[in-house]
């Protein structure tokens, strides 16, 4: 079946409007404000942690965001992301966002849900709107005139309802997920930034170090620590008939990674500086914010961008769970460094120079031994996700283009 095309401006409530504009200088305090770290962040915009700002009194009134708002990236540096769209679901009772949004805010005639669904569907027009410049960006203007399907209400709301479903599962597994990663936090800063390791009141300090405890640089508590490499994109063999997973640092996201966006031949593997990692082997992102500092854990075989350095641990000295939990209370340190030195990365020496507290064995295969099985539920779980977002996809398409009546 197929549903009747409008302009997505005549399902307005009212002219869409772009954000605020507000320097660093004067936030800290007031209201909460949705950047665009939040919009690339969050498909549904709940009152989470934000940026606070000040406002006027017209502010609050012109820039307030009501539950059901549609949210559209109109500026991005990458070309992927111009036009991305989120929907907000319950915020602050007054809750602003930033210049580079675009917000719409839809009629009777439209279940905000069911357009949030569209937008971020295969069947998305958004890519026929996006203009390539300095950076990639669409007009509110050119939103407003885009061809939209417009199926009746009622099966607007139907296709809603059951993709909900399949969105409330997923809700559940990420709440999982965050108090899993929760928990793994809470172990490891006990353990060893407090240093309130099972016994330590019964154990010998030495210059402020527990006895038979260590200090070693990065790179000698790993067998292998590298940089990725970019096979060139001239040669059609490095790209054609791809068998090797190759990762990019955008898709690291402080987690397992299992299928990479690209991927890239055996040839190209051998003509290039990439190089191959096993499973469990670590991602860091070395590059530009935000994603500097960002890990991934393979979850199989694969390569990555030189944007990313590879660290795959010593498990005689350190456990792959450690190195990464190591790594993630680095972060800010290495964000630091990168500021600092007023560029946009941190060098892999850097990295591989930072002298890291070693715990003893005893102390560290007992760490292990308590979070390993809380990585691997937070993997199956991660996976889970995976499998439903695909099956939901799916559903969706089918939905969308009337190939399945509701």
């Amino acid at each position: 079946m197929k549903w009747p095309i409008v302009k997505f401006g005549e399902l307005y409530s009212e002219d869409s409007r772009n954000g605020l504009t507000k320097p660093s200088k004067i936030r800290g305090e007031g209201y909460k404000m949705v950047n665009m770290g939040e919009l690339f962040s969050n498909d549904y915009i709940y009152d989470i942690p934000m940026e606070l700002v000040p406002l006027t009194d017209k502010e609050k009134q012109n820039a307030k965001l009501r539950v059901g708002d549609l949210l559209f990236a109109r500026q991005s540096l990458v070309l992927e992301g111009a036009g991305k769209c989120s929907i907000v679901m319950d915020v602050s009772p007054i809750t602003v966002f930033e210049s580079h949004i675009i917000r719409v805010r839809l009629n009777k005639k439209a279940n905000p849900l069911f357009y949030f669904y569209y937008f971020n569907s295969s069947l998305s027009p958004i890519r026929s709107i996006v203009n390539q410049c300095a950076q990639a960006g669409i007009r509110a203007s050119d939103l407003k005139n885009l061809n939209v399907i417009h199926p009746p209400l009622d099966v607007q709301n139907k296709i809603v309802e059951i993709l909900s479903k399949y969105d409330n599962l997923l809700f559940v597994s990420k709440k999982q997920i965050n108090i899993l990663e929760e928990v793994i936090q809470r172990l490891y800063k006990e353990w060893f930034v407090k240093l309130h390791f099972p016994g330590y009141k019964n154990t010998m300090i030495n210059d402020g170090v527990p006895y038979k405890w260590f200090f070693k640089p990065i790179k000698d508590i790993c067998v292998r620590i590298n940089a990725g490499g970019t096979p060139s994109r001239k040669k059609r063999n490095y790209w054609e008939d791809p068998t090797v997973k190759w990762f990019k640092t955008g898709e690291l996201q402080d987690c397992f990674v299992f299928e990479s966006d690209e991927m890239i031949s055996i040839d190209g593997l051998n003509g290039s500086s990439a190089k191959l990692f096993p499973e469990n082997t670590i991602l860091m992102a070395i590059y530009a914010s935000p994603t500097l500092g960002r890990l991934g854990i393979l979850t199989s075989e694969a390569a990555c961008n030189q944007a990313a350095l590879c660290l795959l641990s010593n498990e005689e000295i350190v456990s792959w769970q450690w190195l990464y939990l190591k790594l993630y209370e680095l972060r800010d340190e290495f964000n630091a460094i990168a500021k600092g030195a007023g560029q946009q990365n941190i060098s892999a020496n850097v990295v591989k120079s930072k002298e890291v507290l070693i715990p003893s064995k005893k102390i560290m295969d007992d760490f292990t031994a308590l979070v390993k099985p809380i990585f691997k539920k937070r993997k199956i779980l991660q996976n889970q996700i995976i499998l439903l977002v695909e099956a939901r996809d799916r559903l969706l398409t089918k939905l969308m283009n009337g190939e399945i009546s509701v």
